[in-house]
């Protein structure tokens, strides 16, 4: 037998062998697997996304708080760059060679190839391109995108609106992770105020065009193209002109100012003090600004402080709610007498209170001192201890009522509860029985352990506004889904009678006529305020004012916190005022508009600042 025959039939064997892996291979990649077929896809068509213009966002008379403002990304393409391109491109742009061989270096390496365009200049504004447009034809390996940026046309209420920007890595994992796959990593996304709130309504819903390409990435031909949806506009609560005036007045101060409509819970107006331009938060200058404004921490000004300080203390303005509490308890009655006894705790000189009205109008501290003392220690047969305890955990319940302690709801983000001190929190202070009416009677002046934010304090003037009740706070009038209002369409009642409320109103009517509250006051208009004057040891007292009018069928309701402002009725009286006027009257007389110039033009801030 011939040996090599058999050698002949090895060969063949492999041969057939490795003919029959390949085919089955090439069966597989063709037939059964779809990824080279999706590659060979890719490499000859391509599919973008495109970026849906982002909702507007208007105040309730339909003027427009937040726009769109055209904007421009440079893009350059490093192989096209001609010998003479590299001295007009830095005269263009006032670049050193450096700058430019930096630049072309970047544009090449890393996730960047030449022969594809990269952008080295971000968000250039309108005037800057068009001082340079008219030269970019001369140079092929430079051209502009336009894109669109948030625009203010008013530079207001920055911190209700809110700022967008840039998703960074930790947000687009988190919503990669929910399934939501609208971002890509160079999108933009709400991040503060209502930007953030309705950012699934504002960013709309992207649309896609597919190209034909050539060897190099470069587009062909468009095959397809699906367009995007635009995000949905938002209608807000908002009255501009309140909004301008409010924060004019508390220029150059600390602070906050909440007016409401009491009848439906609509923000008029919320003003945040410090402020700053919400222009300052766009564009390419953003990281850079931003830096500039985190880093202020004595001013903090980009904290909403309308709903995020939450430990200010109410001072003088929370005896309204311990009256109605009393009244409704029956410990008190309107004609209740107590002495104005500065033994007991410190107060100022005023007639005797010899009714619930006048100690309202004087703001008696040691008759509150009394009538908290009524509500915490019911049960003169126990020992104090325990009456005290008791006592505390009814009063805790009915302060709640009046929103107190825990959020409101309103849709903002960031919302803090605020703090009612309670049982458990002096136990854990103190310990068990080793406390009493006597260790926490600073409560009942507004003092004490008790924290609130600027929106609950107007929250409690629309409260005794409305006899009683209160609507959810709230920012946005009209929205695509009505679901998000009902909320806030839901009457909520306070634990004391409406019967109670008369008398309230009555004294706060006098507290502005006849008591601390005269600056207040407003032509041919019934107003009702409290002042309130907190405590503050590092430097001056906190000035503080509610109040609502007109007195019957109350069109707005007001809070105004100006930090270290002394008194109550120094200025956060007369701020008040201006703000009811405005937005009653419809525009301010001119006794007022010179009263708004010298209010505005006083700086009242921590003694450490500068501003």
């Amino acid at each position: 037998m011939d040996p090599f025959k058999n050698r002949q039939w090895v060969i063949i064997l492999i041969i057939i062998s490795v003919g029959i892996i390949f085919s089955l291979r090439l069966f597989y990649i063709q037939v059964i697997n779809h990824d080279w077929s999706k590659r060979a896809s890719q490499i000859s068509s391509k599919s973008e996304n495109i970026q849906p213009p982002r909702g507007f966002i208007y105040d309730r008379n339909n003027k427009l708080l937040v726009g769109a403002e055209t904007v421009y990304d440079i893009y350059i393409l490093p192989i096209s760059i001609r010998e003479n391109d590299t001295l007009k491109i830095c005269e263009l742009f006032n670049f050193s060679k450096s700058d430019l061989y930096e630049i072309l270096d970047n544009s090449s390496n890393g996730f960047n190839v030449p022969y594809k365009p990269s952008v080295f200049i971000k968000s250039m504004t309108q005037f800057e391109h068009a001082k340079i447009s008219p030269y970019l034809g001369q140079i092929p390996a430079i051209f502009a995108k336009s894109k669109i940026d948030r625009g203010y046309p008013h530079s207001i209420a920055s911190h209700l609106l809110g700022y967008i920007r840039r998703i960074d890595d930790a947000q687009f994992k988190k919503t990669q992770a929910s399934k939501d796959f609208f971002y890509t990593k160079n999108d933009f996304i709400g991040i503060t105020g209502l930007e953030k709130q309705y950012e699934l309504l504002l960013r709309g819903k992207r649309g896609n065009i597919n190209y034909l390409k050539d060897y190099a990435g470069n587009n062909l031909e468009t095959i397809n193209k699906t367009p995007p949806e635009p995000g949905y506009s938002l209608k807000t609560t908002i009255d501009i002109e309140l909004q301008v005036l409010g924060e004019k007045l508390m220029s150059n101060k600390i602070g906050s100012i909440v007016a409401i409509e009491p009848s439906s819970g609509e923000v008029l107006a919320m003003i945040s003090a410090p402020n700053y331009d919400p222009s300052l938060l766009t564009g390419k200058f953003f990281s850079k600004q931003f830096k500039i404004l985190k880093q202020n921490d004595s001013l903090k000004p980009l904290i909403n402080r309308p709903v995020y300080n939450d430990k200010y203390r109410p001072g003088s303005i929370f005896k309204l709610v311990q009256a109605l509490i009393a009244l409704d308890d029956e410990v008190i009655t309107p004609n209740t007498r107590f002495t104005c006894n500065k033994n007991i705790i410190g107060c100022h000189n005023h007639e005797p209170p010899s009714n619930l009205v006048k100690a309202i109008k004087n703001s008696c501290n040691p008759y509150f001192f009394q009538v908290y003392k009524r509500l915490i220690i019911k049960d003169n047969s126990k020992n104090t201890f325990q009456s005290s305890r008791e006592g505390l955990r009814t009063w805790e319940k009915n302060i709640k009522t009046f929103g107190f302690g825990n959020t409101l709801g309103i849709d903002l983000p960031e919302e803090k509860s605020g703090f009612i001190p309670n049982v458990e929190f002096y136990d854990k202070w103190y310990g068990k029985k080793r406390w009493a009416f006597s260790t926490i009677y600073s409560n009942s002046i507004g003092e004490g352990e008790i924290g609130v934010s600027p929106i609950q304090m107007a929250n409690l003037a629309a409260i005794i506004a409305n006899r009683g009740f209160y609507y959810t706070p709230h920012v946005i009038k009209d929205i695509k889904d009505n679901n998000i209002l009902k909320p806030f369409q839901e009457k909520h009642n306070t634990c004391v009678d409406e019967k109670y409320f008369d008398v309230i109103v009555s004294a706060m009517n006098e507290v502005v006529n006849n008591g601390t509250g005269k600056k207040a006051k407003i032509d041919s208009i019934e107003v009702c305020g409290k002042t309130g004057t907190v405590e503050n040891k590092t430097f001056n007292d906190h000035s503080v004012f509610i109040s609502f009018a007109p007195m019957n069928n109350p069109a707005i309701a007001i809070a105004v916190y100006v930090e270290y402002g002394t008194w109550g009725s120094k200025w956060a009286a007369p701020i008040a005022s201006l703000m009811m006027e405005r937005y009653i009257k419809g525009s301010l007389s001119e006794k007022s508009i010179k009263k708004a110039n010298k209010i505005s033009e006083a700086v009242i801030l921590n003694q450490n600042t500068q501003f």
